[in-house]
């Protein structure tokens, strides 16, 4: 299984090493060639309106697009979440998102660098305990469509969400050590 990093900006080292212990062939994207054979795409956290410019910038942006509207799977971390959201609350104006998951995000909803938080998360479907998670500048979910499904809350707000092949993180999975939500994602595949 080849999965594919948007290596614009943001932790891309630290979900390839995740991806690679679970026996995924991780290919790094930064180029629309790229995306060839490219069978699902992690989209980690890092700055959403820096990566939604480099996007458009690299020429990345329309085929990814189209990719992920055909139904390409993906896991969006963070600023990862942001870019897949139908709604981006609190965006630039020009910033763009891909609209491929049915939620409306706030960006660094839970506060600035100094307020970053961790947090023992129960996700559904997830065993072997709570799930840790690592919150930095991080967005939460104002809203929910009624496809996706809520896997896990902070304060009665989403932050772990799945609609169809999307799964969303409004935190950093791949900085916790933990490869549970790694897993549940390629096992999804």
């Amino acid at each position: 299984m080849k999965v594919g990093i948007l290596a614009l900006q943001g932790d891309v080292r630290e979900h390839a090493e995740a991806l690679t212990e679970l026996g995924a062939d991780v290919v790094r994207v930064r180029v629309p060639d790229d995306l060839a054979g490219v069978d699902a795409l992690v989209l980690p956290g890092g700055e959403s309106t820096t990566m939604s410019l480099l996007l458009q910038s690299s020429g990345l942006f329309e085929p990814l697009a189209e990719r992920l509207t055909d139904g390409m799977p993906a896991f969006g971390t963070c600023a990862g979440m942001i870019l897949l959201a139908t709604e981006v609350l609190d965006g630039r104006p020009d910033q763009r998102s891909f609209g491929v998951i049915d939620l409306a995000v706030r960006r660094n909803a839970f506060g600035r660098q100094v307020d970053s938080f961790e947090a023992s998360l129960d996700v559904a479907g997830v065993s072997g305990g709570p799930v840790p998670a690592v919150f930095i500048r991080a967005p939460f979910v104002e809203r929910a469509g009624p496809d996706v499904e809520v896997l896990a809350t902070v304060d009665d707000h989403p932050v772990l969400c799945r609609q169809g092949p999307v799964l969303t993180a409004a935190f950093h999975p791949e900085l916790s050590g933990d490869l549970r939500l790694h897993s549940l994602f390629l096992g999804g595949l």
